[in-house]
């Protein structure tokens, strides 16, 4: 079988494509053969040394998949051969808040899914819904996860409720998509007009320009007759304009850490946090208990992915190259064919 590796380098990593034996499912084990991945702003972060986990040496990249199962080790009892399955980003994370004891995530610390065959725990699976693709199963494990813990833990998102989400990513992508089915009214930042176009067909109910506006906060609390978002997907930053969007008692799902450049990583007035009377919630992809409920939701709407373009296997170099450009709209997926 082929997969990439990473090899770390002082300026970075590079990534190999190397061949080797398709590995044998142990106790608890099952063998995927994959068929689809997808990419984003998180394998650049990988790649360039920057990501918040540590990196193992070596390791295969990539924490979004999907494929069918072709072997299964002793003791598996939750699928079997022959089933379509995507990988969770967190394995070992099946429920509950996140802990330190769980933080063990594909294509950092263990080995991912950039792989034709991936040898994954049974419980770091998921069933995918039958109306889906496997390029399209393969853009759920990280931002429709993370859209979805966004909006669903802590206080719901209500029929008439504001949500805020920022860019057009993948993240705030799916969270509109999601928070347009829960009777929400959706706001959403971006940059061009042509994005803010494709996002209103999408089901946005307001677009704000974020070069027009950097402080976009005023368009914000002027849409809501000063009340603000009952909820602040911040996927993009920076925080201090999202605190100051949204509504008293409201909440901001904090995502975008390091996605908002200078601007965002300047100290946060402590009264800009007080003022805001929210919480502040940080969200770091979601369990598989989440993965299964959104799964619930993708199936019973017939819901489907924005994927941007497909590239076949080989050309994952390219992808990654399309992804640095910024150019693209929706989810960029690998075909391993076949």
């Amino acid at each position: 079988m082929k997969s990439y590796r990473l090899d770390p380098g002082q300026t970075g990593a590079r990534l190999s494509l190397v061949e080797r034996d398709a590995p044998e499912p142990g106790r608890g084990q099952v063998l995927v053969r994959m068929r689809a991945n997808s990419l984003g702003f998180r394998d650049l972060m990988v790649l360039a040394g920057t990501y918040v986990l540590p990196v193992s040496p070596g390791v295969v990249p990539g924490c979004e998949g999907a494929g069918e199962v072709v072997a299964v080790g002793e003791d598996v009892t939750r699928v079997k051969p022959g089933d379509r399955v995507a990988a969770t980003v967190f394995p070992r994370w099946l429920d509950g808040p996140f802990r330190r004891e769980n933080a063990a995530q594909l294509g950092t610390t263990i080995d991912g899914v950039w792989t034709e065959y991936a040898l994954l725990s049974e419980d770091g699976v998921v069933p995918l819904p039958p109306h889906l693709s496997y390029e399209e199963g393969a853009a759920l494990p990280l931002a429709a996860v993370t859209a979805w813990n966004a909006l669903t833990t802590g206080a719901p998102v209500r029929p008439g409720g504001v949500v805020l989400t920022l860019g057009s990513g993948a993240v705030s992508l799916f969270t509109l998509q999601f928070a347009k089915l829960a009777g929400a009214r959706v706001i959403i930042t971006t940059s061009t007009e042509s994005k803010a176009e494709r996002l209103r067909a999408l089901g946005a109910d307001e677009v704000i320009s974020y070069r027009e506006h950097p402080s976009w906060s005023v368009q914000v609390r002027a849409l809501t007759d000063g009340r603000g978002a009952d909820r602040v997907v911040d996927a993009a930053g920076p925080l201090e304009q999202s605190l100051k969007s949204v509504a008293p008692g409201g909440e901001v799902a904090f995502v975008g850490y390091s996605l908002s450049g200078e601007v965002g990583a300047q100290p946060l007035d402590p009264g800009t946090l007080f003022m805001a009377g929210a919480v502040l919630r940080r969200v770091a992809t979601g369990s598989r208990a989440h993965f299964v409920e959104l799964n619930r939701t993708v199936e019973a709407h017939r819901l489907r992915p924005v994927i941007d373009r497909v590239f076949p296997f080989e050309r994952l170099p390219e992808a990654l190259e399309h992804c640095r450009s910024h150019e693209g709209f929706g989810k960029i997926i690998i075909s391993h064919g076949g």
